[in-house]
């Protein structure tokens, strides 16, 4: 089956004092959602935004907001931000204790639920847990900061979650993190991957509309 392409601009890259104005732009490039990062400074080496950023977010942008809680503990958080407004929320693996649990808070508290991967974690810790979750996303880069170049290998995890999908017939999304641009958006679709996750390629191009619409004639 062939999955819709999305597109979710990560705001770590916006400029933050011009952020309405940002989301607007992206609007009017008619991506799908806007991604979060979360960050505290423990799970990666970096702070960023917390749940009352993701609040203000939703009163002024129609487009969903995908969440990815880069964070120790994230028990503790996960449906403060449902509650703050997030349509997806995707904790990671490796920061959960008890995955199962986490997921289905999430999706009780009223949100879909995601799991991300760091790069060295192999997809075969997910295997109890597929039927669940709503999104899987692959980091491309070590989390924490923008700007990171993309690594190569981890195209081939996306290409075993993909068959994994297929041969157990889940209805999960490959979601795809770090590095992601218009050189490579076409090899990670042909992979496997559903939603293309992008900071620094795209809000340091000049027309967001102009490279949106580059992107999605490559990943038709």
């Amino acid at each position: 089956m062939k999955r819709r392409v999305l597109i979710a601009p990560s705001i770590l890259s916006a400029d933050i004092t011009s952020l309405k104005e940002e989301v607007k732009a992206l609007e009017e490039a008619e991506v799908d959602l806007i991604h979060i990062d979360v960050m505290d400074g423990h799970f990666v080496p970096n702070i960023t935004f917390g749940p009352i950023v993701v609040e203000n977010l939703k009163k002024i942008t129609y487009l969903p907001l995908d969440v990815h809680l880069m964070i120790s503990n994230p028990e503790k958080y996960a449906s403060i931000f449902v509650d703050a407004g997030a349509d997806i929320v995707t904790v990671h693996q490796e920061a959960s204790t008890h995955l199962h649990r986490m997921i289905s808070e999430v999706k009780s508290a009223g949100a879909k639920a995601g799991v991300a991967l760091n790069p060295a974690t192999h997809p075969s810790c997910l295997e109890y847990v597929l039927n669940e979750v709503d999104v899987v996303l692959v980091m491309t880069v070590n989390p924490g900061f923008s700007g990171q170049s993309f690594i190569k290998d981890v195209s081939r995890k996306i290409e075993e979650l993909d068959e994994m999908r297929r041969k157990g017939n889940y209805d999960f999304l490959i979601e795809v993190d770090g590095g992601v641009n218009g050189l490579n958006v076409k090899l990670l679709r042909e992979c496997g991957a559903d939603i293309f996750v992008s900071g620094s390629a795209l809000f340091s191009s000049k027309d967001y509309k102009k490279t949106v619409k580059e992107w999605r004639e490559k990943l038709k």
